[in-house]
């Protein structure tokens, strides 16, 4: 046998290796990830419903579903653990506050007045709006 018909069954096996060491890491980081919950963090079950952490034991999780609602999963059952912005944006509708951030030019160059005349404002007022959005009395409307 020459080296020729030996490199496919190498390259096989190769592939296979890193496969299986890749997926090998995903199940430690989930796992990982599920061993450091605590009691108060917002989860994300792998059916997609969402829940507030009250109590960690070695196999299961106790979760509230919903004020005064509690329910038992296995530790397995549990997809991501959240934090308290994501949670919050997803369950209550609550969006995080922007931080206010500076425009690139107004940051590098200061505000400068002279750099700011060149600049045209490209928005539609509210006026200007209404009047092209009125439908023409002439019966020449396009809609």
């Amino acid at each position: 046998m020459n080296l020729i018909q030996i490199l496919p069954f190498v390259l096989i096996i190769g592939v296979m290796l890193l496969m299986t060491r890749s997926a090998k890491n995903k199940q430690r980081q989930a796992a990982d990830m599920r061993n450091q919950m605590a009691p108060g963090a917002g989860i994300r079950t792998i059916g997609g419903m969402y829940a507030v952490v009250k109590e960690v034991n070695d196999d299961t999780v106790l979760l509230e579903l919903e004020d005064g609602v509690h329910a038992h999963f296995a530790k397995n059952a549990i997809a991501a653990v959240l934090d308290q912005a994501e949670y919050d944006r997803v369950v209550h509708g609550i969006e995080p506050e922007p931080e206010p951030e500076l425009e690139a030019d107004d940051a590098e160059h200061g505000d400068d007045s002279a750099e700011h005349e060149d600049r045209v404002d490209l928005a539609k007022s509210a006026d200007e709006a209404k009047v092209q959005d009125a439908p023409k009395t002439d019966g020449t409307d396009s809609k």
